[in-house]
């Protein structure tokens, strides 16, 4: 497996502990197409008067539309942070064009593991923008029931990790289980299974150019990108949040070279001293931090957290399935072709509608409401 090391910052926590953290950003070689993009960006028609000042996608009016906590450590130690917080995104933005309705789409981070060794990453490494081209390559991510997380890649020697095989095939992108194989039992593959898709994908900062940019600039772009379409996934430097315990982290000697990847769920301004910052979620359970969740000073670069803001819109997703046994020998009335080409059989998918389409929508109606009354003016002022 290659890799290129986009930055390498190990740290060494205090000798009681005597451990060395690795980097856990690595840019594979197989990633080639770093951003697709087609519709407007947020930040090209929203102003900072259009942006609040208190935005978090954990509490809407007291509801929730983020997706579930997630522990990239457990059942053992997997460097995955990178796919995590790519695809923690990619459920929230299915869960907030969805309106928060029905039940929650998990996404299988375990079949990265096994399909995205040479493009989106493994244990040892990964990139966000990596997971979405996987994506769209491939044409899909399978659901989470699917493949449940294992915190194994292929080169992995953690744990039972060396003991199953995490392959990338069509048994270890969705299987199920019909029964205990000494009575007869075996795991098979699934034909046909609900997944999602990518449309667009891309990234705020990452250019050659890109460190001139004015920080406030940045910001605005971040935040309006937040607001309008979901959580975003971001670089940062890990080592100042392994000990967080709360409150806003704001530490000026903190290096911005980066080794993590996280989520940003949402910003704020502290009502007493006026300080911006964002709200991450971590990928390290909800005993860590606050509730799983850190704020972090915003407009300053802090950690290298403005540095590589990636960004995803879902392309469609399943909300109704084509009905497979339980034992996976019959799909859809059918019995299931493994290892053939399965005869096509269409879910129900619900697609997704970039905010930039009506909110052009909007304007163009507002606009036209603006030209009709000024020529009613004028001509009320002429017959006048």
């Amino acid at each position: 497996m290659k890799f290129v090391i986009l930055a390498l910052t190990a740290s060494i926590v205090p000798a009681a502990l005597a451990r060395e953290h690795m980097n856990e950003i690595k840019i594979m070689e197989g990633h080639t197409k770093r951003s697709h993009v087609v519709s407007p960006l947020p930040h090209t028609y929203l102003t900072e008067d259009d942006i609040p000042d208190n935005w978090n996608w954990d509490d809407v009016d007291g509801k929730s539309y983020l997706t579930k906590h997630l522990n990239q450590h457990i059942p053992h130690y997997c460097g995955s942070c990178w796919a995590h917080g790519a695809i923690s995104t990619l459920q929230d933005r299915i869960k907030i064009a969805r309106k928060g309705e029905g039940h929650d789409i998990n996404l299988s981070i375990q079949y990265i593991l096994n399909c995205g060794g040479e493009t989106a990453g493994s244990c040892h490494g990964g990139y966000h923008t990596g997971v979405y081209e996987l994506i769209q390559q491939t044409g899909f991510i399978p659901f989470d029931t699917c493949q449940p997380y294992l915190a194994c890649s292929e080169e992995s020697t953690e744990g039972f990790c060396p003991h199953i095989d995490t392959t990338c095939s069509a048994v270890n992108t969705c299987r199920t289980c019909g029964g205990f194989s000494d009575s007869g039992g075996e795991c098979v593959e699934l034909d046909y299974f609900p997944n999602a898709t990518v449309a667009e994908y891309g990234e705020i900062g990452g250019g050659v150019f890109d460190i001139f940019e004015d920080p406030a600039k940045r910001a605005h772009k971040i935040k309006a990108e937040i607001y309008a379409r979901g959580p975003v996934a971001t670089t940062i430097n890990a080592d100042p949040l392994r000990d967080y315990a709360g409150g806003i982290l704001d530490d000026e000697t903190a290096s911005t070279s980066t080794n993590h990847i996280v989520s940003i769920t949402g910003y704020g301004k502290d009502p007493d001293t006026q300080q911006e910052y964002w709200i991450i979620r971590n990928s390290w359970g909800e005993y860590w931090g606050e509730m799983g969740f850190a704020r972090i000073a915003a407009g300053k670069n802090m950690m290298g957290i403005e540095d590589h803001v990636a960004w995803v819109t879902p392309g469609t997703f399943t909300v109704d399935n084509v009905p497979c046994s339980e034992d996976g020998a019959m799909c859809g009335g059918k019995i299931q072709n493994h290892g053939e080409t399965p005869s096509l059989m269409k879910f129900v998918g619900q697609a997704y509608v970039d905010p930039s389409i009506e909110f052009m929508a909007a304007k163009g109606a507002k606009s036209s409401l603006r030209t009709k009354l000024g020529a009613e003016y004028i001509f009320e002022t002429i017959r006048g």
